[in-house]
């Protein structure tokens, strides 16, 4: 070997030597970041099947597949007309705590569309302590309960086209102060459910979002910064 690319590497090792080291707390700070295992609750909109909500379809497919660790439980309620989701929210708080009884280090993230959203929002007051912790993002989307003015609030594009307008059914209750930084409440400007100032009930606007690219965008993109991804 040539002194002088020898001399080179001895060169770069001593750089090398001399950058901060990482400490074994920036490590295990990082692993903490991270979710390397977790569950989608997915809570269905009105007259959807038992089963997965066509709204996060596409989302959980791509996200499942980028994101190791993942599963999707899909919330067990009637959905019916009747809007009662009360055992809706009972799913959903009884899923997690279920899940963290047995592995305690498992994350979440919540989903729900239209009478969905509702129940996942009816939920969040009965999330505390370490169930909260574990609940590391929720998305909703044509959510009844949106609310004005909330800074999770946002359009199909992430704007703030819908940012101050009210849901049908924001007198019932909505999303808690404590959950809007975990939160992104997507609403399609003109979607009657969630803007009811550009729109009337279940439109058009309300039916898009299993087919908005955007939409689906943001979901993946919005979990996967939740989950550190």
């Amino acid at each position: 070997m040539h002194a002088n690319a020898l001399l080179s590497i001895v060169s770069a090792l001593a750089l090398t030597a001399s950058a901060a080291p990482v400490s074994e707390n920036d490590t295990i700070e990082a692993r903490a970041g991270a979710c390397s295992s977790y569950t989608i609750i997915n809570t269905r909109g009105t007259g959807e099947m038992q089963g997965p909500s066509a709204g996060f379809l596409a989302i959980n497919r791509r996200l499942t597949a980028e994101v190791p660790g993942g599963k999707v439980y899909n919330t067990v309620y009637l959905a019916d007309a009747s809007q009662n989701s009360a055992l809706g929210t009972a799913d959903i708080i009884n899923k997690i705590q279920s899940t963290l009884r047995t592995s305690p280090d498992e994350c979440f993230i919540l989903q729900g569309y239209s009478q969905g959203a509702a129940a996942t929002v009816n939920a969040m007051d009965r999330i505390t302590g370490p169930n909260f912790d574990a609940v590391k993002g929720v998305f909703l989307i044509g959510n009844p309960s949106h609310k004005a003015g909330l800074a999770c609030n946002v359009d199909v594009n992430g704007g703030t086209t819908t940012r101050n307008v009210n849901g049908l059914s924001v007198a019932l209750g909505s999303i808690p102060q404590n959950w809007v930084g975990k939160t992104l409440d997507v609403c399609a400007f003109g979607d009657g459910v969630c803007d009811t100032i550009h729109g009337f009930g279940i439109n058009a606007m309300h039916l898009s979002y299993p087919t908005s690219t955007a939409t689906q965008k943001l979901g993946v993109d919005f979990a996967k910064k939740q989950l550190g991804a």
